[in-house]
């Protein structure tokens, strides 16, 4: 029996999903066509395209075996999924907001009787809730949630924001923040508990990615370095467990030296390093750190 993944099928998040999937080593044979269905270079690996809000739910039902799609989308839908990793991107809040105008200022300020109007309406009565404001109205909304105060539909919103920026261009302040949000790998926990084959391939699975999510942020630096100054490079040179140094065949007694460093490391390294005497240096991308 094959693992099935569903990956949002369209979105923001779509073409950063199908893009870690392929350079975790599961390339999609059919990624061009966007099927409902894809099968990947894994024979044991199919990928399902589905609506990135209805993927909590398949995963909580089985209908899938994992899944990538926010924790917004989690929560408001109360899937019970277990969760993999953090994949480091799609970061957004979803926040309270009230016209710039409005007197509204914080939560304190929302009265019995005003609405609230969302596309999260089950993240939102959780948050009414702990707050004991139990007489606001919830309007659901499935889009253009910014226009609803000015047109009196409701008094304030609450909405995804991942820099404020669209909530300022409306004319909209925020209140409160409701959650932090980012993109999740998860699975179905019964699946992951008690399917024994199933399992070691979503271990697999989620080994891959974070493999490539380790070395994101990482890049492997190579350089040709004198033996006479062998020691000041090694002092200024970061590495994971240390640099790897090989002998080089030359008419001067020279090594290679190479390490992974930090990406936001590499410009002030790479002049340390010259100063040091090493030269040849190359900087190079790194696909994934197991």
């Amino acid at each position: 029996m094959k693992l099935i993944i569903a990956v949002p099928s369209k979105g923001r998040i779509s073409n950063p999903s199908v893009e870690m999937i392929e350079q975790a080593g599961l390339g999609l044979k059919d990624s061009s066509n966007r099927k409902l269905f894809s099968s990947t270079y894994n024979e044991n690996i199919d990928i399902m395209f589905a609506r990135a809000a209805d993927i909590p739910e398949f995963v909580a039902e089985g209908i899938v075996d994992m899944g990538i799609t926010g924790l917004d989308l989690i929560k408001e839908s109360n899937a019970d999924v277990e969760i993999l990793t953090d994949l480091n991107f799609g970061q957004t809040s979803l926040v309270l907001a009230s016209p710039e105008n409005s007197k509204i200022k914080s939560e304190k300020d929302l009265k019995d009787g005003m609405a609230i109007a969302t596309e999260f309406p089950n993240l939102t009565k959780k948050y009414l809730d702990s707050k004991n404001l139990k007489k606001i109205k919830i309007v659901k909304l499935t889009g253009s949630t910014e226009i609803a105060p000015f047109i009196g539909i409701a008094d304030a919103i609450t909405d995804l924001t991942s820099t404020g920026t669209t909530l300022t261009m409306n004319h909209l302040k925020i209140v409160d923040t409701l959650l932090k949000s980012s993109i999740k790998l998860i699975t179905n926990k019964n699946i992951y508990n008690n399917n024994k084959n199933k399992k070691i391939l979503i271990d697999e699975v989620k080994t891959s990615i974070c493999g490539v999510i380790n070395a994101k942020q990482k890049k492997l630096i190579m350089m040709n370095v004198a033996s006479a100054d062998l020691n000041n490079v090694k002092d200024v040179m970061p590495a994971m467990t240390g640099p790897t140094i090989s002998e080089v065949l030359s008419k001067i007694d020279t090594v290679a030296v190479q390490a992974v460093v930090d990406e936001d490391e590499v410009f002030e390294l790479i002049n340390k390093l010259r100063k040091a005497g090493a030269h040849d240096i190359l900087v190079v991308p790194i696909e994934r750190i197991i």
